[in-house]
């Protein structure tokens, strides 16, 4: 009995991951180039039967399971570019270090629908991970690097992110979203490379 007592409190020790997804909150930003990190919680939350949506930390969060990961989605509701405030009060709440911080973000520097990961590195000008930097005191957290394409105009891209995907772009958005969920589980076991091979055979 002290053996498997033993066992079971190791399996409830598991580290919590919090999964950020960035954008801005209200109906006019929904669907958003911006808001593909949004997008992406909502679809986790929904095809892992996570409950419903609370408000705390200046955002909307839920608690659920992947496999046997313990895992808290956090949308921040502090708009775009203060995204850390949220993600610092929930770290330290849920006693989360930053390696197991994800943050599903919109980036320009890729391809429309092909995703990347990676553990810290440069910010690429996007500022809701530089307000994330700043909070958390460090580069040293997961980026899932969601692809929407380049306008090709620098001084379009403000009015870019913020405009709605395309209809014609909607189906391959709607399958690009549903392949980078559908395989989470890998990401929340830290299988990163084959997450990454997997969401683009399916993508």
């Amino acid at each position: 009995l002290d053996f498997l007592k033993c066992k079971m409190t190791n399996k409830e020790q598991v580290d919590v991951k919090l999964f950020v997804g960035l954008g801005n909150p209200g109906d006019k930003y929904q669907y958003n180039r911006h808001n593909i990190g949004f997008m992406m919680i909502d679809r986790i939350a929904s095809d892992y039967n996570f409950s419903s949506y609370r408000s705390k930390f200046d955002a909307e969060f839920v608690e659920g399971r992947v496999g046997d990961q313990k895992i808290v989605l956090l949308k921040p509701q502090t708009y775009m570019n203060n995204s850390g405030v949220s993600v610092q009060k929930a770290a330290k709440f849920f006693k989360v270090q930053p390696e197991n911080v994800i943050v599903f973000h919109d980036e320009l520097d890729l391809e429309a629908f092909k995703m990347r990961a990676k553990l810290g590195g440069g910010l690429a000008g996007h500022n809701g991970l530089k307000s994330i930097k700043q909070h958390l005191k460090t580069p040293d957290f997961w980026r899932v690097r969601m692809g929407i394409g380049h306008p090709g105009d620098k001084n379009r891209v403000h009015g870019y992110v913020l405009s709605d995907f395309a209809k014609a772009e909607q189906d391959k958005l709607d399958q690009f979203i549903d392949a980078c969920a559908k395989q989470i589980d890998l990401l929340a076991q830290g299988d990163t490379e084959l997450y990454m091979t997997k969401v683009s055979q399916h993508s």
